[in-house]
């Protein structure tokens, strides 16, 4: 019987053969589970013109499902606010978290094929750190990602990135990310 050959993805490989051990030697780890690892990507859109038009939801909702590869949710408005004409259970925006396999692929497709075509880039912040080792990056586009038909694009808006870790500092992080293949600013 021929076993088959389960699919790694490019990203986790390049993880465990190169990353673990220059995150070890660098840091002084004395056990590979100390060694940060890449948790979740967490995606979210909100959709300023919500409360005028329904259906920018639904595309936003479609343009992430697109970009992930996962069936991203709309996100309600937790309490009314009347000078921006928003009740409460409003659905203002979406979200998606990836995990595993999907995590990966979305990372490598973001560091290989979309932030390259962002108009004049010269890397991504480095200042985005939150303190407790995770790093959000803002996109202004969501045409840089090649599942989006340019063509099909009612309004241009952007997305924030959640990169979640397991690193207990920025330094960490910004360690593992650099690592990984995030390219930040010099």
């Amino acid at each position: 019987m021929k076993q088959e050959s389960k699919y790694i993805p490019r990203v986790r490989k390049h993880y465990y053969d190169n990353v673990v051990a220059a995150l070890t030697k660098q840091f002084s780890y004395t056990t590979v589970m100390q060694v940060p690892r890449l948790e979740k990507i967490c995606i979210n859109k909100g959709v300023n013109t919500a409360t005028q038009d329904k259906k920018t939801v639904d595309v936003a909702v479609e343009e992430i499902t697109a970009i992930t590869g996962q069936k991203a949710v709309s996100t309600k408005s937790k309490k009314a606010i009347s000078n921006f004409k928003l009740r409460e259970n409003m659905p203002i925006g979406t979200r998606v978290t990836l995990r595993s396999d999907r995590m990966f692929e979305f990372f490598d497709r973001l560091i290989a094929v979309a932030l390259p075509r962002v108009r004049d880039f010269r890397g991504v912040n480095n200042k985005s750190f939150d303190g407790r080792g995770n790093y959000t990056l803002g996109i202004t586009e969501q045409i840089i990602f090649p599942e989006i038909d340019i063509d099909k694009v009612n309004k241009i808006s952007g997305m924030d990135i959640t990169f979640v870790t397991t690193a207990n500092s920025d330094e960490e992080a910004m360690a593992l990310l650099t690592e990984l293949g995030l390219p930040f600013k010099k």
